[in-house]
């Protein structure tokens, strides 16, 4: 049956809840999110009575979160084996848009959305306005892309939510982005941290460095570390906000950092989390860090239920400074799909990453590049941008062994040498096929 609240058409018949509550969400609360979501799973989709019915799951025993270690998991291949709407837990007809992943893996990793889902999405974005502290009086630039993307949309609804002025330049065009910069006074700016960082080098290059009016940049889509952060902020003169989603979680707007920067505050009314064992699958206590396991509690389209994120991060178990009632995940540390190889020891981009920062001299940008050599077997190059220091190579050789149990070789590159992107910077090259 198909309920309307708020004149919205919906169909779970959940309370609409206010853009930013100023309480917790009760156990209750998520005991009854996790029951509607799995009921409503069932009840609308034979893909989901198949996926239960394959693990020998009852869905009407789960009577909360305490069952969810009952359930089998979900993964992106299960999305990309149901494409395009086989996941689907509403009637098309209640349907009114899709997004989708960009497909470079295999199929594309399709989100259906009800007019519901829509509207809770932006009110989830408008939060992570809020908590970034951009109001009325802002101008938000969104610098990402529109269309099957769904960042583009998203940044743009949260924005208008707040009631921001939007300026909806889209990716790329350095000379239109800082034209409209100026010329409207954007004072928030929306991009992936790599196209930041492209903005940011070239209004150093032009000496437009202390001139533009922005002060906020919101920043997703791809892991960024501390050293990439330092460099865009004292390039822009701005304060960075790290903002988390997945296209298959309506897209970014899951969480973001507030202003004391210690971990993102997620939407605990909208999502059910869970840190598991990458390997194992086993939940692991709040703290220790493993795999981002996400069950929807209010999606109405394509409900996700123990969804493998493979992100890899930990909950915080410190109330956080802000005095928000929403629980936190630390800032992403990598994605179990990153890890490579390298004379059989599991390497991740991140960790490569978390070495090079604590190294002076270095940059943000560095690349990972794999060859096979018929003497020496596997070999592991690490490109970093850094400034011409006697040492800085063999202190970075050193660092990188320590860290990796491997004898990398290193090549010193100058800043800007690699190349710059409006979309996610590519870390790893494997040229060992």
């Amino acid at each position: 049956m198909v309920e309307t609240r708020s004149g919205l058409t919906s169909v779970s018949g959940l309370t609409s809840i206010e853009a930013a509550p100023a309480r917790g969400i009760e156990q209750s609360e998520l005991d009854a999110g996790v029951r509607w979501s799995v009921a409503h799973a069932v009840n609308g989709s034979p893909w989901w009575r198949a996926h239960f019915a394959a693990a020998g799951v009852d869905p009407a025993s789960i009577t909360g979160v305490a069952d969810l270690v009952h359930l089998p998991f979900t993964t992106k291949q299960d999305l990309r084996n149901s494409y395009p709407l086989g996941w689907a837990s509403v009637p098309e007809e209640y349907l009114v848009r899709i997004h989708a992943s960009s497909g470079t893996t295999g199929k594309r990793t399709v989100c259906a959305y009800t007019v519901r889902d829509i509207a809770d999405w932006a009110d989830q974005f408008a939060r992570c306005f809020t908590t970034a502290g951009v109001t009325s009086k802002d101008r938000v630039q969104v610098m990402v892309g529109y269309g099957l993307w769904t960042a583009g949309a998203g940044f743009q609804a949260g924005a208008e939510r707040v009631g921001a002025l939007v300026i909806p330049a889209g990716p790329g065009n350095l000379d239109l982005q800082l034209e409209l910069i100026m010329d409207f006074g954007t004072t928030t700016i929306c991009a992936t941290s790599s196209f930041a960082l492209l903005l940011a080098e070239t209004v150093e290059a032009r000496g437009l460095t202390g001139s533009l009016p922005i002060s906020k940049g919101i920043f997703g889509s791809e892991r960024w570390g501390e050293r990439m952060r330092e460099r865009i902020e004292s390039l822009l003169g701005i304060e960075t906000f790290d903002i988390y989603g997945l296209t298959e979680l309506y897209g970014p707007g899951v969480g973001i950092e507030c202003t004391e920067h210690d971990g993102i505050h997620y939407w605990s009314d909208y999502y059910y989390i869970e840190i598991v064992d990458p390997v194992s699958g086993v939940p692991l206590p709040p703290g220790e860090e493993g795999e981002v396991v996400v069950t929807t509690l209010r999606k109405e389209g394509m409900p996700l239920i123990r969804y493998r994120t493979r992100d890899l991060s930990r909950l915080c178990t410190t109330e956080c400074k802000c005095g928000s009632p929403f629980p936190r995940l630390a800032r992403l540390s990598g994605r179990t799909d990153d890890m490579v190889k390298v004379r059989g020891v599991a390497v991740f981009p991140s960790q490569v990453e978390s070495i090079i920062d604590r190294v002076e001299g270095v940059g943000p940008e560095y690349q990972l590049h794999l060859h096979w050599d018929p003497e020496r077997g596997d070999v592991m190059v690490v490109r970093i941008e850094a400034n011409e220091m006697p040492g800085l190579r063999e202190k970075l050789i050193h660092e990188l062994h320590e860290g990796l149990s491997l004898h990398p070789e290193v090549e010193l590159l100058p800043y800007g040498s690699l190349p710059r992107t409006e979309r996610k910077a590519k870390r790893v090259f494997d040229h060992r096929s």
